[in-house]
C-alpha cells in the first residue's frame, strides 16, 4: 500500500474531505519519511515538527467543522529557505544569514498559512540561489533521492528532493534562471515557474530582482495548480506584482488540452550539445502529445545562443547590487573582534559569510557595472535580452506553447562540475531564456535513463499558466503518472 507521504496533494485533498485520513496522519507520515531519508538526502535546513503538528491539528478541527476550507487545508508544504518566515530561521543557504529570524512572512508564505496548509520546514538550497546543482549550500549538498551519489539540481534542490523523497507533499521554490525547473527535472517531479509578476516577490530574498520568481513543486501538474491557486495574485507590497485576474488554474485542468493545440519546437534547442538520450526521451514525450491531438510545428528562436551570456551578466550585476547590504552591520555575521576601520569590518564579515560561488558572482557583477565596462557588457546584455524576448513574441504568433528539454544533460555525479564554473553555468542553457523574457515554464517527468530522471519543459505565453498546466496534465495522464479524475 502506498504510504500517505507518497500520494499526490490532489489525492490527499479528497481523502481529507471524505474523512478517510487526518492531516495529523499525513503529517506524521511525512516526518516518518524524514527520519528514514533526511540523513542521506539533506533536503532541509530547518525542520518545524512542533509547529507542523499544531497546524495539522488545527486543520483537522477546521475540516471536522467545514470551516473556511481551502484545497490546501491540512496538506504538508515545505518552504525554500530563501523566503522569509516570521519566527523561523531564514538563511538562504548561507553562513552570513545563519541564525537570522525575519520579523515578517513573505507574501507567498503568508498565503500558504492562510490556506490552512501545514509547514514542515525550510528547505536546503544553493547559497543565495546561486547554483545549478545544490552543491553551494553552507549546509552541505542536497542529494538526489533517485540516486544519492548524484546532484538534485539547484537552486531549489532541497524543495525538489523533499517532494521526490516523500519528505513533504508540496514545496515552494524560487526560479531565477531555471532553479525550479532544473531540480524538478533531475528529481523526477513537476515544477512550475509562473510569469514574472504573477506571484509576489515580497519577502523573497533577492538574487536578481528582474529575474527572480516564486513557484511551485509537486508530484503532478494538478498539485502545482493547487499551490499556484493559493499563492498567485496581486500584492501592493511588490511594485512588480501584476494587477491581473488569476484564473482558477486547478479547475482549468478539467477542460484538458484543446484539440489542435499548436506546440512549437525551437530548433535551436535540439542541436549539438544535447545528450542524445535526453533528446530521445523528450521526443517521445512530444509524440505522446501529438497522439493526444496536438499539432507539432518547427519554429526558430534565432537569438537563443545569446541567452546564457546575457543572463549571467544581468544576474550577476543585479546580485552584486543586492548583496551589498550584507556588511555585518545591517545584515549578516559580525565578528566580535575589534576592526581597525569600517572597510576591514566589511571584508571580515563577507569573507567569513559568503561562499566561493557567491563571491565569484559578486566580483563578476561588480566588474560589468564598473566604469568603462557598463556599456560593453551590461548594456549589451540588456539589448540581447530584448532580442530574446522578441523571438518569443514572434514565435507565439505561430504557436500556443513550446516544448524543449529542461537540461542538456542527465543529473551528474556530485563534485563532477564543481571546479568548472563554465560547464556548470551551461547546465542552465535551456531554462534562462524564460527568465529573461518573463515567461511561464514547467518541467514534467518524461522518463528515465539509467534510472536517472529526464525533464520535459513546457513554455507558455505571458500569464498563460493555464495552457502550460493543461499540456502538462494531459501528458501526465497519457503516461499514467497521475489520476485522470481531479
Amino acid at each position: 500500500m502506498t504510504a500517505l507521504c507518497d500520494k499526490t496533494a490532489t489525492e490527499l485533498c479528497g481523502m481529507l474531505r471524505r474523512k478517510e485520513v487526518t492531516s495529523r496522519e499525513i503529517t506524521e507520515s511525512v516526518f516518518k519519511r524524514m527520519e528514514e531519508r533526511e540523513s542521506e538526502v539533506n533536503a532541509f535546513i530547518t525542520v518545524t515538527r512542533d509547529l507542523a503538528m499544531e497546524q495539522a491539528d488545527q486543520a483537522d478541527r477546521n475540516l471536522q467543522h467545514g470551516k473556511d476550507l481551502s484545497p490546501l487545508t491540512g496538506i504538508p508544504v515545505a518552504v525554500k529557505d530563501v523566503l522569509c518566515t516570521r519566527g523561523l530561521q531564514t538563511t538562504c543557504g548561507s553562513n552570513i544569514l545563519k541564525g537570522y529570524t525575519p520579523p515578517y512572512d513573505a507574501t507567498s508564505v503568508e498565503r500558504i498559512k492562510a490556506s490552512g496548509a501545514v509547514i514542515v520546514g525550510k528547505t536546503n538550497m544553493d547559497e543565495f540561489a546561486m547554483g545549478s546543482s545544490n552543491e553551494n549550500s553552507a549546509f552541505g549538498p542536497v542529494r538526489n533521492p533517485a540516486n544519492t551519489d548524484y546532484v538534485a539540481g539547484g537552486s531549489s534542490g532541497g524543495s525538489a528532493a523533499a517532494v521526490a523523497a516523500g519528505e513533504t507533499i508540496l514545496a515552494l521554490g524560487s526560479d531565477t534562471g531555471g532553479s525550479i525547473r532544473l531540480p524538478a527535472a533531475y528529481c523526477g517531479i513537476t515544477g512550475i515557474k509562473p510569469t514574472y509578476g504573477r506571484v509576489s516577490r515580497y519577502g523573497l530574498v533577492a538574487y536578481a530582482s528582474s529575474l527572480d520568481q516564486v513557484g511551485a513543486l509537486g508530484r503532478s501538474a494538478a498539485d502545482c495548480a493547487l499551490l499556484l491557486d493559493v499563492i498567485c495574485g496581486y500584492d501592493r507590497r511588490d511594485s512588480t506584482s501584476a494587477s491581473m485576474a488569476v484564473p482558477g488554474l486547478f479547475d482549468a485542468l478539467k477542460k484538458g488540452m484543446k484539440k489542435g493545440l499548436k506546440i512549437g519546437l525551437p530548433q535551436e534547442y535540439f542541436v549539438e550539445g544535447l545528450d542524445p538520450r535526453v533528446e530521445e526521451k523528450v521526443r517521445e514525450g512530444i509524440a505522446v502529445l501529438k497522439d493526444r491531438g496536438a499539432d507539432i510545428v518547427d519554429i526558430s528562436l534565432p537569438h537563443a545562443r545569446y541567452a546564457i551570456s546575457a543572463y549571467y551578466l544581468i544576474a550577476t550585476a543585479e546580485a552584486g547590487s543586492n548583496l551589498a547590504r550584507y556588511d555585518g552591520v545591517k545584515y549578516g555575521v559580525r565578528s566580535d573582534e575589534a576592526s581597525p576601520d569600517l572597510i576591514h569590518m566589511y571584508e571580515h564579515a563577507r569573507s567569513r559569510g559568503f561562499g566561493d560561488e557567491v563571491k565569484r558572482r559578486i566580483m563578476l557583477g561588480t566588474y560589468v557595472l564598473s566604469a568603462g565596462y557598463y556599456d560593453a557588457y551590461y548594456l549589451k546584455a540588456q539589448e540581447a535580452r530584448n532580442l530574446v524576448r522578441r523571438d518569443f513574441e514572434r514565435a507565439f504568433e505561430q504557436v500556443d506553447c513550446m516544448i524543449t528539454p529542461v537540461s542538456p544533460c542527465l543529473p551528474f555525479p556530485l563534485g563532477e562540475k564543481v571546479d568548472d564554473p563554465l560547464q556548470m553555468y551551461l547546465v542552465d542553457i535551456y531554462t534562462v531564456s524564460l527568465n529573461l523574457a518573463g515567461l511561464p515554464g514547467m518541467s514534467v517527468d518524461c522518463g528515465r535513463v539509467n534510472d536517472l530522471p529526464v525533464g520535459l519543459q513546457i513554455i507558455g505565453r505571458p500569464f498563460d499558466e493555464e495552457t502550460v498546466l493543461q499540456v502538462g496534465h494531459t501528458y501526465e495522464n497519457a503516461t499514467g503518472q497521475t489520476d485522470h479524475a481531479i
